[in-house]
C-alpha cells in the first residue's frame, strides 16, 4: 500500500513539473480579433529553444506561402517553418533568440515566458524598446 500511494505521489508531481514547461504544442492567438491562428510545436535541440509551425487553423491559409519574406523563407510555405529561433534560458525567461512574423515578413527580438497561473505562453517580439505580446494557449 505504502508503494502505491509513492508512485500516485510521484506521478501527480511529474504532472504537474510536465505542464510548467514550455515544451510542446501551442495555439497561437491573434492579439487583434482572438482568432486562433495555427500550432506552433515549441522544441528544445542542442540546449536551445526553437518554434516550428506544425499546422494551420484556417482552411484557406494551409498553402500559404511566405511573400513578403526575403532571404531563404522567400515563397516557402509557412506550414512547417521555423518562426522561433534559438532562445536560451534565463531565469524564468527564455531569450537572445528571435521570432519571425510570417504575415510581415519581418524578424523581431524575442522572449518567452510561461504564466504559471494561466498556463499560458507569454510571446514578446521586440524592436528596440517597442514590442507587442502574445499569449498563445496549450494545444496537447
Amino acid at each position: 500500500m505504502k508503494n502505491c500511494m509513492c508512485f500516485i505521489l510521484f506521478y501527480c508531481l511529474s504532472l504537474t513539473v510536465q505542464s510548467q514547461d514550455i515544451l510542446g504544442q501551442w495555439k497561437t492567438v491573434d492579439d487583434e480579433t482572438g482568432a486562433h491562428k495555427c500550432i506552433v510545436d515549441i522544441y528544445e535541440e542542442n540546449g536551445k529553444i526553437f518554434g516550428k509551425v506544425i499546422e494551420i487553423l484556417e482552411p484557406f491559409d494551409k498553402n500559404t506561402l511566405c511573400q513578403d519574406c526575403e532571404g531563404d523563407k522567400k515563397d516557402k510555405p509557412i506550414l512547417g517553418m521555423v518562426i522561433i529561433n534559438e532562445l536560451e534560458k534565463q531565469d524564468e525567461y527564455y531569450k537572445n533568440g528571435t521570432i519571425f512574423d510570417a504575415e510581415n515578413g519581418k524578424e523581431y527580438k524575442c522572449r518567452i515566458k510561461l504564466i504559471e497561473e494561466t498556463g499560458k505562453l507569454q510571446v514578446r517580439g521586440y524592436i528596440a524598446f517597442l514590442y507587442l505580446t502574445q499569449y498563445w494557449i496549450r494545444h496537447q
